[in-house]
């Protein structure tokens, strides 16, 4: 796979990460991304691990799965 740089691979794997554990927990990336960029300047540091995705899974809507075309 081509990312440009090995910066690239680095944050290309950590999207890639963050999209899989979305996925495996049955949450939108985005809404969880967008949940935890409202909640972090708030949440103790010493706390952070609450806002993992396994975590807010119940706090988002599920993802909805792709409608197949015809």
């Amino acid at each position: 796979m081509f990312v440009g740089s090995d910066s690239g691979g680095e944050r290309a794997a950590a999207m890639y990460s963050l999209i899989g554990s979305c996925k495996l927990n049955e949450i939108n990336p985005r809404a969880y991304l967008e949940y935890v960029l409202t909640h972090i300047a708030d949440h103790k540091v010493n706390r952070i691990d609450e806002l993992l995705p396994w975590n807010v899974a119940d706090k988002l809507k599920p993802a909805t799965p792709p409608t197949p075309t015809v």
